[in-house]
């Protein structure tokens, strides 16, 4: 999948916009994170990691705990409720790859 300043090849593959993904759009946006622990099913009595990743009008973005019973997918939208009000963000990463996000980007649980 190619946005719309990359193009495609002739065999239909994306030839990439060069740009180091600051493109607007997702499929080669720098905020944009594959979740390559998707498909994987958790062991017997695990329970999913309940913080998920929120980007906000395409530059910010922020972890936030799940309410009991939530469940949420990559691309869902959510309303999350900020110190100074609400906020409509989608949903970018569920999971196990959050609490490396976490990790990675030194934010502590809540």
């Amino acid at each position: 999948m190619s946005c719309a300043s990359c193009s495609n090849s002739g065999s239909g593959e994306p030839r990439g916009c060069k740009s180091n993904g600051t493109c607007g759009t997702d499929s080669c946006n720098k905020l944009t994170v594959f979740d390559w622990l998707g498909n994987m099913q958790l062991p017997q009595g695990e329970k999913r990691f309940n913080i998920v990743e929120v980007r906000f009008k395409n530059s910010r973005k922020e972890f936030f705990t799940l309410p009991d019973q939530l469940e949420v997918a990559v691309g869902d939208l959510v309303i999350t409720q900020l110190e100074n009000g609400y906020d409509l963000g989608k949903v970018t990463l569920t999971g196990e790859l959050v609490r490396f996000q976490m990790k990675k980007k030194k934010v502590t649980s809540r």
